[in-house]
């Protein structure tokens, strides 16, 4: 996305604080208007004391009296000023990450899937939080100093236009320099960006993976790769504050060498009798503040090169398509859970194919296993019946309606699931139990737990279901586990997903449960990922599958008879327990 791209973009967030905006300018003007009559005071005050026995005094005092109101009512409409840019600038922040963080909810699986985790949080909160410094600085210094620069030069072309040509002849210069500048920042605080969203998404991955790392002894070639991205980080960052830490000693030349030609111009004009002294010192104090918004201006470029660049990435996160999604006309209550596949072909990427012309029809009620060897499919299956992915080919079909005609929340809300990865959320026991009911009891809470059998070691907490745990600690993982499968129990639905779900549990509680899913599968259409053959053996229709493809459909005592695929991977593992 180009920087201007960018920037149209950006203004549509302006729309609601137009009100503001105009009063900020309003404010703004104010302020450069009595700063910039002030030097002409201070001159027409130097041209009353010229003169032994001259002095005028009166008038002294009421020009100082003058200057000290103007300065009063500067300082507070700078104050009020401020307050507004800062809340326009927070608005239109919160604004962003909350679009960010509402798009990420609906986005496809895909994109999050093909992004680390920690780029992501990257973009949301550190790039969010360095495009408002760029907006608050834009915001504060680039509308006064514009008029400043317009003001100074009004009034010295009133006082003596051929020194203020001098000044003009001067001022290409300084764009020279501000140019030079902002093309090399903006590739350097890109590419310091990206690096920080690697090195945040590399952080998270290693704190997440803690334990594995320690396992296997890898400390020290993870601390290298980290040392080798926090390298390439710290030369972005000091090659980016390199080039923009020489604006302010660049812009400072021209400013000196502004006001040194002014001088040595003026005092030549008040010599002959071209300007007063009081005019001449008026001038200067003009050309001084007439450069110095240039090198506000320079170093408000690098920060809006910085805030371009992070803004840019914000966007792409905002402007990622979301889930196509059904017409709430198609939903349908979901009480018979029939299933239909078919003919459904569906990859991952084109180069490598992986389910092709899958057909499957599943009556209410079936318990359906799904076996087979490390990634031929199952868990894709699965990923195809919730619609975390789309089909390629094909369609697959929910009590007779296309799954693809329907609202996604209509269907997901007809599943129950439990994954072999348990998912926690920061907050109490209670809460994450009725993640997926809300306006759940007390009651059911517990019963649900009970259910579940996680009942008992939820009372040994310190406070109970009110005990407040984290994503990642202070339980342990078959624990975590017998929370997911309580948060099922607590919404009862139609039917039922099981992808590895007792794989951490105890295999004494694990009897106990399997007795509590088969109270719950009854008369429920339900899938199980499984490899324990306890769990194999009782399901109504086994799917083999190999390669993307259901090679053998049967129940077990069927397929032991064919000594196919599904005997093989029995007599290789399964009989063993």
């Amino acid at each position: 996305m180009s920087n201007m791209a960018v920037v149209k973009k950006l203004l549509k967030y302006l729309k609601g604080s137009r009100r503001y905006l105009l009063l900020s300018l309003v404010l703004a003007a104010i302020t450069v208007a009595l700063t910039l009559l002030i030097p002409i005071l201070t001159g027409v005050a130097v041209d009353y004391m010229i003169g032994q026995g001259n002095v005028d005094i009166p008038g002294v005092v009421r020009i100082l009296l003058i200057i000290t109101v103007a300065v009063a009512v500067t300082a507070v409409a700078q104050w009020i000023m401020n307050i507004i840019n800062n809340s326009v600038t927070y608005s239109i922040v919160q604004k962003v990450r909350s679009e960010a963080f509402e798009n990420l909810q609906s986005v496809s699986l895909s994109y999050i899937d093909s992004h680390p985790s920690g780029d992501i949080v990257n973009r949301v909160i550190s790039d969010v939080d360095q495009f408002s410094e760029g907006l608050l600085m834009g915001l504060t210094q680039v509308f006064s100093s514009a008029m400043t620069i317009v003001g100074t030069l009004a009034f010295m072309v009133y006082i003596n236009w051929k020194i203020a040509l001098v000044v003009l002849l001067v001022t290409p210069l300084s764009f020279v320099v501000a140019a030079f500048i902002a093309k090399r920042t903006y590739s350097m605080f890109k590419l310091r960006s990206e690096t920080q969203g690697e090195a945040t998404a590399y952080i998270d991955e290693m704190i997440t993976g803690k334990n594995i790392v320690a396992a296997f002894s890898c400390e020290e070639a993870v601390g290298a790769r980290f040392d080798e991205i926090n390298e390439r980080l710290n030369k972005a960052t000091l090659d980016a504050v390199f080039y923009s830490s020489i604006t302010n000693p660049a812009t400072r030349f021209v400013n000196s060498l502004v006001y040194a030609l002014v001088g040595l111009t003026g005092a030549i004009s008040a010599v002959s009798g071209g300007i007063s002294v009081g005019a001449l010192s008026s001038f200067l104090s003009y050309a001084n503040q007439y450069t110095k918004p240039f090198n506000e201006i320079s170093g408000v470029v690098t920060e809006l090169q910085n805030a371009i660049v992070c803004a840019g990435r914000i966007l792409h996160v905002i402007e990622q398509p979301r889930e196509a999604d059904g017409s709430e006309e198609n939903s349908i209550d979901l009480d018979r859970g029939e299933v239909n596949i078919k003919d459904v072909s569906f990859s991952y990427s084109k180069e490598k194919k992986l389910i092709e012309h899958l057909n499957l029809k599943i009556k209410k009620g079936q318990r359906v296993a799904i076996v087979g060897p490390t990634g031929c499919g199952k868990t894709t299956l699965i990923n195809l019946l919730m619609r975390f992915y789309d089909v390629d080919k094909g369609e697959i079909c929910l009590e007779g309606v296309n799954i693809n005609h329907m609202p996604r929340r209509n269907l997901r809300e007809g599943y129950g699931m439990v994954l072999q990865e348990t998912w926690l959320r920061g907050g109490t026991v209670k809460e994450n139990i009725a993640f997926g009911k809300s306006d759940a009891t007390d009651e059911e809470i517990i019963e649900a737990a009970k259910k579940a059998y996680a009942h008992s070691f939820i009372k040994r907490l310190p406070k109970g279901y009110d005990t407040v745990i984290s994503e990642n600690g202070g339980l342990s993982q078959g624990q975590k586990q017998l929370l997911c499968i309580a948060r099922l129990m607590l919404i009862n639905p139609a039917m039922l997903i099981l992808d590895e779900a007792t794989s951490s549990i105890d295999t004494r509680t694990e009897l106990k449960i399997q007795k509590a899913f088969a109270t719950l599968m009854e008369g429920k259409t339900s899938f199980i990922v499984a490899h324990r053959l306890s769990t194999i053996r009782e399901a109504d229709v086994i799917l083999v599958m190999k390669d993307g493809s259901i090679v053998e459909m049967g129940n077990h005592e069927e397929l032991m008879a064919k000594g196919g695929f599904y005997k093989e991977l029995y007599n290789a593992g399964l009989n063993k327990e």
